[in-house]
C-alpha cells in the first residue's frame, strides 16, 4: 500500500461521491475508503455497492461500519478506535478481508499491529476541520515514531494539503489523505496527482 488515500466526503464534495471515486481510481489510488456519516443504512448499502463496482483496481474500504462492508462484499473496513472490535470485524468479514485501524500515539499503533491490522491511520497530524472529534494534532513527529513502532503500512490524516504533504511523506508516511485539498476543487483526479507524484520522488 502506498500514495494517495482517498476517502469520500459528499458533505464537502464538488461533484459527489460516485464522481470522486471515479476520479481517485483513474489517478492511480490503491485503496479507497468509503465514509459517511449522515445517511440510512439502505442508502449506505446502496452507495457503496456502486462505488464497489468502480474501485476494480482499488481496494474498496468501508468506515466504521462492518455490517455495510459485509453486505456489499467490500475488501475490508476501517474502524476507530471506539468502533466495533478488530476480532468482530475479522470474523465477521473473513481472514482475506483488510482491515485498517484508526492510531493516535505509538502504544495504540503496536497494540493495532498485535492485534493484526493490516494497516494504521495516524491521525490527526495537522489541524483538520472535516472530523471536528479528532483530537489535538500530533505533528510530523508521531509519524517518525509510529513508522519506527510498527512494520505495516500506515497512512497519514488530518490537515494534510500540497504545502505540508512533502514532510509527511519524508517521514516515513506509506500513504497519505487529503480531503479538503482534493474533493472541493473541480478536477478531482489532477489534484490526487499532484500528491502521487510525491511518492514517485521518494520512491
Amino acid at each position: 500500500m502506498r500514495g494517495f488515500y482517498f476517502i469520500t466526503d459528499s458533505e464537502l464534495s464538488r461533484n459527489g461521491n460516485i464522481s470522486d471515486v471515479e476520479a481517485a481510481v483513474g489517478a492511480g489510488c490503491e485503496i479507497v475508503q468509503y465514509r459517511n456519516k449522515d445517511s440510512g443504512t439502505e442508502e449506505l448499502i446502496e452507495e457503496a455497492r456502486r462505488l464497489k463496482e468502480i474501485c476494480k483496481r482499488a481496494i474498496f474500504i468501508v468506515n466504521d461500519r462492518v455490517d455495510i462492508a459485509a453486505a456489499v462484499g467490500a475488501d475490508g473496513v476501517h474502524l476507530g478506535q471506539d468502533d466495533a472490535s478488530y476480532d468482530i470485524a475479522r470474523q465477521q468479514l473473513g481472514e482475506e478481508a483488510v482491515i485498517g485501524i484508526t492510531v493516535h500515539n505509538v502504544e495504540e499503533a503496536r497494540a493495532a499491529e498485535k492485534q493484526g491490522a493490516d494497516y494504521l491511520g495516524v491521525s490527526p497530524i495537522f489541524k483538520t476541520t472535516t472530523k471536528p472529534d479528532a483530537g489535538e494534532p500530533a505533528g510530523i513527529r508521531l509519524i517518525r515514531d509510529v513508522r519506527a513502532a510498527v512494520a505495516i503500512p500506515i497512512a497519514a490524516v488530518g490537515g494534510i494539503n500540497l504545502e505540508n504533504a512533502p514532510q509527511v511523506v519524508g517521514a516515513g508516511a506509506d500513504m497519505l489523505c487529503a480531503i479538503s485539498a482534493v474533493v472541493t476543487k473541480d478536477d478531482v483526479k489532477e489534484e490526487i496527482e499532484k500528491f502521487q507524484v510525491l511518492f514517485a520522488i521518494n520512491g
